[in-house]
């Protein structure tokens, strides 16, 4: 069976460093906003928090937290880590190109985690919460489609 090598698109290479940028700035909005309810009691969240549509009961379970530091905290960090690795879209390193893979590989598994602990621990979904679930997989959906269709130069 004979190897074919991905012949880069141009056109994917187009749209995919501004719309990987836009996915992250709004996912560290929407991290920014759920940090900041998260710190001043989730007073203000605007969700129902009655039946399965509670942010309240999501933003404060214990599943809110890994190892005493909020969830929405790493979200900050993940996405201000994605914003740079968006901005060095056009890099050729090869180390920039599999972090930016990575980062958004890990971003996906923590969403996965986040949404079974909301399914089936807290039988609760969080509509903010959602939006950066949703933002997290488009990026990794946006990324490994740039990689994807990359130069093959490049990933050498």
């Amino acid at each position: 069976m004979e190897m074919t090598e991905t012949v880069a698109d141009p056109v994917v290479q187009r749209w995919v460093p501004p719309v990987s940028l836009v996915l992250s700035v709004l996912g560290l909005a929407l991290s920014l906003y759920l940090t900041i309810e998260h710190y001043s009691s989730s007073t203000t969240l605007a969700c129902p928090d009655t039946g399965a549509l509670n942010c309240l009961k999501v933003t404060t379970s214990a599943q809110s937290t890994v190892f005493g530091v909020p969830v929405a905290v790493l979200g900050l960090l993940y996405f201000a880590v994605m914003i740079v690795l968006s901005l060095l879209w056009r890099s050729t390193r090869r180390d920039v190109r599999l972090a930016r893979l990575a980062s958004s590989a890990v971003g996906v598994l923590f969403v996965v985690w986040l949404v079974f602990a909301e399914l089936f621990t807290l039988d609760a979904i969080c509509l903010w919460c959602t939006g950066v679930h949703v933002l997290a997989v488009g990026l990794f959906a946006v990324t490994a489609l740039g990689t994807a269709y990359a130069d093959p130069a490049d990933l050498r």
